[in-house]
Parts: C-alpha cells; structure tokens; sequence
C-alpha cells in the first residue's frame, strides 16, 4: 500500500534519498542458540534501489508516522511478522542530510526485540530473509547505508540487553 510519504527527496548536490518525511527500518534482534543475539535482514531484490545487497526491512515514513511506527509497519510488511511481538528498545538517527534550512531528511534505525527467531514471510522487496548472527553481519555484502552505520549499530546492541521474554 502507498503512503504519502512514498517518493524521493533530492538534496541539494543531486543526490536521492527515498521517503518524502525521512525513512526507517528495524534492527530486529532475536536470541540465538550461542546466547548471542540475531539480528533479522533481508537480502534486497535485484530490482531495488541497493539492489543485491543486505541491509534492514524499513522504507518511507508517512507525515503522521514516528520512526518507531513506520520501522514496524515496513518490517511487517516486507517479512510478514507480526507487530504485536515486537518490543521497541529505542531508536536512533543513522543518516541525515541537511539542507539550507538544516536537517531535512533522516533515516532512522529502530532497535527492537523478539523472544524467538520468528518465522518470516519475504514479499517482493525481498531476495531473502534471515536471521545473521551479529558477528556474521559484515560476512555479508551490505547495503551501503546500513554497512557505514552497523559499527555504531553494532555498539548499541550489545549495550542495550536483549529482552528474551
């Protein structure tokens, strides 16, 4: 379904950015076997913007949508999992880029949990989707965004405690 926030903003040295109100995704962690934590990806189709790479289920935020609410209902989207079980932890601005009047578009990444590896659904967006152990992340070719922002990610996942009730 197209929201209002679907659509490209271009900064001011041309470049694009999709989401009209900025644009989130969730870093959805899991328990893993090894007592680490997983973290949820998807492997985004050929097609894509980024296509071929990994990265966070996430797309446009609407004008009445926090960063919480449209990371949530993307990841829904794109993995079929269902909004209820996921617990938000707390979110972080990842990218932003200014303009002459300052910030005028962000990406924000939602770090939320689940008490299990839940089973997912891909929809078209997706080539694959998979639970990666956090050390494993960067084994994978990244989504240019994601991959300047995991380090800084990756810190915050091990400082937040992993909810696995």
């Amino acid at each position: 379904m197209r929201g209002d926030g679907d659509g490209w903003v271009v900064s001011d040295t041309g470049a694009a950015f999709w989401g009209r109100f900025g644009a989130a995704g969730l870093l959805l962690r899991a328990p893993h076997p090894d007592d680490t934590a997983a973290v949820l990806l998807q492997h985004r189709a050929a097609w894509s913007h980024q296509g071929g790479t990994w990265g966070l289920p996430g797309g446009a935020r609407d004008s009445h949508e926090s960063a919480e609410e449209a990371a949530v209902r993307e990841a829904q989207e794109e993995t079929g999992l269902a909004a209820e079980r996921v617990t938000v932890r707390t979110a972080v601005v990842t990218a932003e880029v200014s303009g002459p009047g300052g910030a005028y578009w962000t990406y924000t990444t939602v770090i939320a949990d689940v008490p299990e590896q839940l089973d997912t659904t891909p929809n078209l967006e997706s080539a694959e989707l998979r639970w990666v152990p956090v050390a494993q992340v960067t084994d994978l070719p990244l989504h240019p965004g994601f991959a300047a922002s995991w380090a800084r990610l990756r810190t915050l996942t091990t400082e937040i405690p992993l909810l696995i009730n």
